[in-house]
C-alpha cells in the first residue's frame, strides 16, 4: 500500500497526528493527494527530473488557453504518472489565464478504491 506525508488540503502544509507526529496518508487518499501534487507541478520545476510536470507556462497559461477537455486530458495524464494509480478522472471547476482549479479522482490499482483530492494552480506570471 502506498503512503505519503499528509498535507492540509487548504494550505498544502504538513499535518500533525493526535500524537504530535507528522501525519501520513495511506491508500487510496495518498494516491489522490499525490495525483493532485503531480497536477500542480510545473514542467521543469523538479530539478532532479526536469522532464516531469504540466506545461502550465508554455501551454495552459500562454496566449489562448486550451479547451477544458484538453486541460482535463493533460491533467489526467499527469495524475496517471503516480505509481499505483489505475485510473484518474479530472473535474475542472474553473479555468482562466489566471489559474485552474478542480478535483482529481483516482482509483487504486492495489485496492480498487477511489479517492479524491482538490487542486488549484495559480499563474505565477499574473494574467498571462
Amino acid at each position: 500500500m502506498a503512503s505519503t506525508l499528509l498535507l492540509d488540503p487548504a494550505t498544502g502544509d504538513l499535518v500533525l497526528d493526535a500524537a504530535g507526529n507528522i501525519a501520513v496518508a495511506s491508500d487510496p487518499y495518498s494516491l489522490a493527494q499525490d495525483a493532485a501534487s503531480a497536477i500542480k507541478t510545473f514542467a521543469g520545476e523538479c530539478y532532479w527530473d526536469t522532464t516531469i510536470g504540466v506545461p502550465w507556462l508554455t501551454l495552459v497559461f500562454k496566449g489562448v488557453p486550451p479547451s477544458i477537455s484538453q486541460i482535463k486530458q493533460l491533467l489526467g495524464g499527469a495524475a496517471m504518472t503516480v505509481p499505483g494509480v489505475a485510473s484518474a478522472q479530472v473535474f475542472v471547476q474553473s479555468a482562466s489565464n489566471r489559474g485552474v482549479s478542480g478535483q482529481v479522482q483516482v482509483t487504486s490499482a492495489a485496492t480498487g478504491k477511489t479517492s479524491a483530492a482538490s487542486f488549484a494552480v495559480v499563474n505565477p506570471q499574473g494574467s498571462g
